[in-house]
């Protein structure tokens, strides 16, 4: 069994309004292990997003602890690289460049070492042939690919994923998440995703955690031992999904 990764106690987050503290995150604990992938589902409005702040080090909580390879978060850093649903591709710089943003020190070598890298990269994501093009010669799945491989070539020990692939179609969504996982296949991270999305959560995660409305705590969690490449239409899938709709308040027991 693999060591905790992540270790979440009694998080606790209220933020101020007309009405005095408005609580949001309501005592979350949650452990992850090292190489998990796992999914956070919840309604629209629960808090999702002010969890994923807390968990990447962009919030502090106002109670509770959070441990990252057994030492107290450390803030953002390398170690840990945020995927959103809003983009964070430069859009002056070319593919290439965009990889080699991140490459600084020494651990990085000389400037061809870091083209060599950053080429390779663009290779594992589908974009070899693109490494000199510009972001808006770049179609919406292609400027995720950027993201993706700018995300890998720092070698994160740890991905936040908010809703990564909500701004894209169904089709290039099903694309994405393929790519994720073919990735994650060959280069080990753990993998935290924050999605609305029940299906995207069952097709990729190890374990789904689901959260109530706000103040949000987790009431419920699924354990998913079903290897690569899923299918999401069958009895077990179904049965799971009803139960996870159900927890979410969208279905009738």
């Amino acid at each position: 069994m693999s060591a905790d990764k992540i270790v979440v106690a009694d998080i606790r987050k209220s933020f101020a309004s007309d009405k005095g503290p408005l609580p949001v995150v309501a005592g979350v604990s949650l452990n992850v292990k090292d190489g998990e992938f796992v999914a956070i589902v919840g309604p629209s409005g629960c808090g999702k997003s002010t969890l994923m702040n807390i968990l990447a080090g962009f919030e502090k909580p106002d109670a509770g602890s959070l441990l990252i390879g057994g030492q107290p978060h450390p803030g953002p850093s390398p170690q840990g690289i945020v995927i959103s649903q809003y983009g964070s591709v430069f859009p002056w710089l070319t593919v290439q460049q965009n990889l080699m943003f991140g490459l600084t020190g020494q651990e990085h070598g000389v400037d061809a070492e870091r083209v060599k890298l950053a080429d390779h990269y663009a290779a594992m994501v589908g974009l070899k042939g693109f490494e000199g093009a510009y972001p808006h010669e770049l179609s919406g799945g292609m400027l995720k690919r950027v993201e993706l491989a700018r995300a890998f070539i720092v070698k994160p020990e740890i991905l936040y994923l908010d809703e990564p692939f909500s701004a894209l179609d169904a089709l290039m969504n099903l694309r994405m998440r393929n790519e994720l996982l073919r990735i994650l296949a060959e280069e080990k991270h753990t993998v935290l995703l924050i999605t609305h999305d029940v299906d995207e959560a069952l097709y990729m995660a190890d374990r789904i955690l689901v959260l109530s409305p706000r103040p949000t705590r987790i009431q419920a969690r699924f354990e998913l031992d079903m290897p690569h490449p899923r299918r999401l239409i069958s009895p077990e899938m179904d049965a799971l999904r009803e139960r996870i709709l159900n927890e979410l308040g969208l279905v009738s027991p």
